[in-house]
């Protein structure tokens, strides 16, 4: 797996990373012994930026990655994220960028992962009462006291991004980035990541799966999937959405690859560090062979023009999810 800069500060990842999300939440029917084969057969091919959360579970994630990497902690870049505040049983209640809240949430990351420096320590989710200015400042302190090396910034505004960047130096932007979801493009947030020289990696580069082909209909998704509440993936819209898919598995076809590593290899060639995220080795073997694909400029026109920006029905999240990520 080819090795590339994240970001201008100094952080070098693999091309393309593994998100570890599903392994602890959300999505559902993951096995221990299944994600840490898949983390396992992410290093043997490669793969060195590990993301997770402490959301995640909560908590459970960032353990399962500490087991499944073992010694091969120090080789790799772990990328970790907060923003929640938890009641005592674990449930997120509310976000708190406080720096009060950020001291205590890299301790809590350092102890469950195992280590004594996060490489990537992202604001999860920008918390409107607090300003960004003072979050990132509480960020920027624990990079120099050692307990982060890089930070950076989720789901937010162009606006956003450029203050926290002012404040200390952000290495990497993560939002949701697709052939299915490109608003990053025309909101201003990718354009002044590339300007401001922060590393842009989008998770979800799959369209929560779709892309894949995989899901044709809501039943085909797992029993307390959080996709089956996703405007996106009612029957209706995934009818609609199926013909995108189609479209795109066209080109794949021609080109003797997977429409998932057609949708990961324009992401790469456009200069971002996706994360596809899985819980199946197999899954990892496809991921990284897109790494290798090149797209050439009728290819490009050719996905252009059968997943322009908008073309997916339904919206990505929940009302009550996008109005709080606007950041």
């Amino acid at each position: 797996m080819r090795q590339t800069p994240l970001g201008s500060q100094g952080l070098i990842t693999s091309a393309i990373g593994l998100g570890c999300m599903g392994m602890s939440a959300y999505y559902g029917g993951a096995t221990e012994a299944e994600s840490i084969e898949t983390v396992r057969r992410a290093l043997e091919r490669g793969i060195t930026l590990f993301d997770t959360a402490e959301v995640y579970g909560p908590f459970e994630n960032e353990k399962l990655l500490k087991r499944a990497l073992g010694t091969d902690r120090e080789a790799v870049t772990v990328a970790s994220k907060f923003a929640w505040d938890f009641s005592d049983d674990g449930t997120p209640r509310g976000i708190d960028g406080s720096p009060a809240h950020a001291r205590r949430a890299i301790d809590r990351s350092l102890r469950h992962l195992g280590t004594d420096h996060v490489d990537l320590w992202y604001l999860h989710r920008v918390d409107p009462d607090v300003p960004i200015e003072d979050t990132i400042g509480a960020m920027g302190e624990a990079v120099e006291a050692g307990k982060a090396r890089y930070i950076g910034i989720s789901e937010t505004s162009a606006e956003t991004l450029r203050r926290a960047h002012a404040t200390f130096p952000v290495s990497a932007i993560q939002s949701e980035y697709s052939l299915f979801e490109r608003d990053a493009e025309h909101n201003g947030v990718l354009a002044t990541a590339n300007e401001l020289g922060i590393g842009f990696v989008p998770f979800s580069p799959l369209g929560r799966g779709f892309l894949t082909g995989t899901v044709t209909r809501t039943d085909d998704l797992p029993a307390g999937d959080a996709r089956r509440n996703l405007p996106r993936f009612a029957d209706d819209a995934i009818a609609a959405n199926l013909r995108v898919v189609a479209a795109l598995r066209s080109i794949a076809d021609e080109k003797g690859i997977t429409p998932a590593q057609l949708a990961l290899a324009w992401l790469v060639q456009a200069g971002t560090t996706p994360i596809p995220g899985t819980t199946k080795p197999g899954r990892v073997e496809e991921n990284v062979a897109a790494a290798s694909v090149v797209l050439e400029t009728d290819d490009l026109a050719r996905i252009e023009a059968a997943s322009p920006h908008g073309v997916a029905v339904g919206a990505r999240n929940t009302e009550a999810a996008m109005a709080r990520d606007r950041g």
